[in-house]
């Protein structure tokens, strides 16, 4: 059985991340990144929340993306066990925290058996935590105009709970700057037997935004989480697979396509 080329559209950094791992498995994977990394490294707004990062009791980070730009420029107290507990969804976002030196004890994530990575599984585990006087820091990417965007379900738990919460932007999330070849690469693969790899339904829309005439009745796409691949079937993709955003998983879910 021929190959299929598997399209990696996650920003370019984790693109590129998961092209390798990908690769190094026996995968055709290519990046074709869908959404562009802005870093706000100099916002007044987040400059002022890490200065004061400490005084908060968690930290809540909706990305690899929002880790790696919180702690660009480093953060006093990282190895300290006693520091705000770091909250995360996935694995991906939890490797990021520890690259950037958080002790594995701080951590609170969804385990690998729990069967899915998003904010309900994550808010079983972190509910104890929360109380009265209790502050959380989300930490989030922001839309083209800078405003922090995404999915608020979490803020709700954590307000109704009874604490206290700001939210920071660490990036903007923008529209892919493709190259000829990259435009080629997403034309064809709407129907020569390529599996769109889709980690965010924002990258979906990107997609369609930028091919509007494209039919994807043809086309395969692996989403990380159910609410993506809903997204990926309203955008017309003929098939598509959820799958959990762990290596193994996700091959599984590519080698399913006949």
């Amino acid at each position: 059985m021929t190959q299929r080329r598997v399209l990696v559209t996650r920003p370019e950094r984790e693109a590129l991340r998961w092209v390798e791992a990908l690769r190094q498995r026996g995968i055709d994977a290519h990046a074709l990144p869908l959404l562009a990394i802005e870093p706000l490294a100099h916002d007044t707004a987040l400059q002022d929340v890490r200065a004061r990062a400490d005084r908060f009791d968690a930290w809540m980070f909706v990305s690899a993306a929002a880790v790696e730009h919180f702690f660009e420029a480093g953060m006093p107290g990282l190895p300290d066990p006693q520091g705000p507990r770091c909250w995360c969804t996935g694995p991906g976002t939890a490797g990021a925290l520890r690259a950037a030196g958080v002790p594995q004890a701080r951590i609170d994530v969804p385990a690998p058996g729990s069967g899915q990575f998003d904010s309900e599984a994550l808010w079983q585990i972190v509910r104890p935590q929360v109380q009265a006087g209790f502050r959380v820091l989300f930490v989030r990417g922001a839309d083209t105009n800078g405003q922090a965007a995404g999915r608020d379900w979490l803020s709700r738990q954590v307000a109704d709970a009874g604490a206290s919460q700001e939210t920071v932007a660490t990036y903007r999330r923008l529209p892919p700057a493709w190259t000829d070849e990259a435009r080629r690469m997403a034309e064809a693969a709407a129907g020569d037997g390529s599996v769109w790899l889709f980690s965010s339904s924002q990258a979906i829309a990107n997609l369609r935004e930028e091919l509007p005439a494209a039919d994807w009745s043809a086309a395969l796409a692996v989403a990380t989480h159910p609410r993506i691949a809903q997204s990926a079937s309203a955008a017309g993709f003929g098939r598509v697979q959820a799958s959990l955003p762990e290596l193994d998983t996700l091959i599984a879910s590519i080698e399913s396509f006949q």
